[in-house]
């Protein structure tokens, strides 16, 4: 050894003697037992219960993008930790579980103000509607798991996002909740992403997203791919680019004055009667401001108005006072059929017009107890509904006597895209939601609702107005941007807005959900490709005997 790495040689050296130092520590059994951060970390995350824990935590991520926290660019990373997760499963089936545990964080996160209602039937709901995330936490260790080649990750960026868009669509059938929550949903107040809207839906902003969640996770995981995954990151932004530049823009060609009457919180007996005085007080302040519409919110009428026909004259005496028609909401059991239904009911200066919209989509449990003989106990242990509401067949387009034609619907319906398109190709120039989230009040239910409209207005290039009973009561311009301000959870009110109205047509509402059926045929290309692959495995050939050797023994010498 040189001398000058330290005197007297390698017995005497001082880096000897430091290395054998440290050679003594590793052997050493107490040194070894005191070694604890690195391998108490790994078998935490190896544990089962550790790794559900932090399942649900990173399912539940998402719903900070949506209101009331509304940190909407929070979107385009919230699914890196639980994509992180799914992809390190040690198998396939632990990566299903993932999912599945992601899916009940989400639904838990998202649909949190159910709680006080269901109770402990929504750890069933939840698990229910959390099975949907299963295939795609399959899906994400499939493409993503290990050290995937470049094509592979670069096709985890068109088949997850697809993946996901398959699920939104499964838990937006009513019987599931509907699609309250869509990933997409939470970019309502983002210029670019309601012009993405206005071309591909909801969907296609939801595409989007997930792609972007998965770009960065590409980036952050997979070094040999980085290049690939910046490029996928580029890629994501065009459409977003192509649809600000390129899509049409609603053109304005006069506006219509829309007032929204909230009469704020009555509870308790005899609340029916006080809902109405205080609508009723708040409608005559609108006399002389020239209003084309007033609108009240859900259940804003607890009576059928032929039973009731004092109430449908203080309500038409109300509409020749403004001279505008009144679309009210009646929440009763109905006079010429069996059942209780809630209408959107238009009242004119002689009664009631005719015009009639009958809610179609209910509210599971809400106004509806599904499989009721075997679900009914849900209406011991929470506020499910005691008796079904009764569903209407068809949408409605109600004309006024001015020509503007009106497309109602009624609460969550607000949720569905299909419904507000089939309103808008009908001809609807003005979209409706009449709500009532008075069960919800403190807390994001209201502010999430509202937001709501703002995507149907962007997709269909028509305004719409969200009308409620307790706030948040707002309108949207046909670009899905605010109109006026809008009425908080804590006034009572009357607002007149002027909404403009355009007449052009969407991408969207010509070509419909094209966003899905794209993603479909993703799917079934991928199943295409892995079973072609699986065809070409080599066949296992036949099982081959052990080989018999022979042994040299005084008895039995070889010959």
């Amino acid at each position: 050894m040189p001398k000058h790495w330290g005197a007297g040689g390698a017995d005497g050296s001082p880096w000897h003697r430091r290395f054998a130092t440290r050679r003594q520590d590793r052997q050493s059994p107490s040194r070894r037992q005191d070694r604890p951060a690195p391998s108490r970390w790994r078998d935490r995350a190896a544990s089962p219960w550790w790794r559900g824990a932090a399942g649900v935590l990173a399912g539940a991520l998402p719903a900070l993008a949506f209101p009331a926290p509304g940190l909407w660019w929070f979107a385009y990373v919230a699914l890196v930790p639980w994509i992180l997760l799914a992809r390190s499963a040690p198998t396939g089936r632990r990566a299903a579980l993932d999912g599945w545990l992601g899916g009940i964080g989400f639904v838990v996160a998202v649909h949190h103000w159910l709680m006080p209602s269901l109770h402990v039937f929504i750890v069933v709901l939840v698990a229910l509607v959390g099975l949907l995330w299963l295939p795609w936490g399959w899906l994400v260790r499939l493409l993503l798991g290990g050290r995937p080649t470049v094509p592979r990750a670069l096709a985890a960026v068109v088949v997850l996002p697809s993946g996901w868009l398959m699920v939104e669509l499964a838990r937006s059938w009513e019987g599931l909740g509907g699609p309250w929550g869509l990933l997409g949903s939470s970019q309502w107040d983002v210029p670019a992403a309601l012009r993405l809207a206005s071309v591909g839906g909801v969907w296609l902003v939801t595409l989007l997203v997930v792609a972007v969640n998965t770009s960065l996770v590409v980036l952050l995981t997979q070094r040999h791919a980085r290049t690939a995954a910046l490029a996928a990151l580029v890629v994501c932004a065009v459409p977003a680019g192509a649809a600000w530049l390129w899509a049409p823009r609603p053109a304005p060609e006069h506006t219509a004055r829309v007032a929204v009457v909230q009469p704020g919180v009555f509870d308790g007996v005899g609340s029916t009667e006080q809902r109405l005085d205080r609508e009723e007080q708040l409608t005559r302040t609108l006399a002389g401001q020239r209003v084309d519409l007033v609108v009240w919110g859900e259940s804003s009428v607890g009576t059928d108005l032929p039973a009731r026909p004092d109430v449908a004259r203080r309500i038409a005496a109300l509409s020749r006072l403004v001279g505008a028609d009144i679309l009210v909401n009646v929440d009763a059991r109905r006079s010429d059929r069996p059942g209780i239904f809630k209408s959107s009911v238009l009242v004119g200066p002689r009664g009631p017009t005719g015009a009639r919209y009958d809610k179609m989509r209910l509210v599971p449990f809400g106004e509806y107890v599904p499989a009721r003989a075997l679900l009914g106990w849900a209406t011991s242990v929470g506020k499910a509904a005691g008796e079904d509401r009764m569903r209407g067949t068809r949408t409605v387009v109600m004309p006024l006597p001015n020509g503007l034609r009106l497309g109602p619907l009624v609460c969550f319906e607000s949720a569905f895209p299909d419904m507000s398109r089939h309103l808008v190709r009908d001809g609807a120039q003005l979209l409706i939601a009449q709500s009532a989230t008075s069960t919800f009040q403190e807390s994001w239910a209201p502010a999430q609702h509202a937001s709501l409209a703002a995507l149907r207005a962007a997709e269909n290039g028509r305004p719409m107005v969200h009308a409620t009973l307790t706030g948040v009561s707002t309108v949207y311009g046909p670009d899905g941007r605010r109109v006026g301000a809008p009425l908080g959870t804590e006034r009572s009110a009357a607002a007149v807005y002027d909404v403009p109205l355009s007449p052009g047509t969407t991408p969207y509402t010509r070509y419909g959900d094209w966003a899905v059926h794209s993603a479909m045929a993703v799917l079934a290309l991928l199943l295409a490709a892995e079973g072609v692959r699986n065809l070409r495995k080599p066949a296992p050939g036949p099982p081959v005997p052990p080989a018999r050797t022979a042994r040299v023994s005084p008895a039995r010498p070889v010959r």
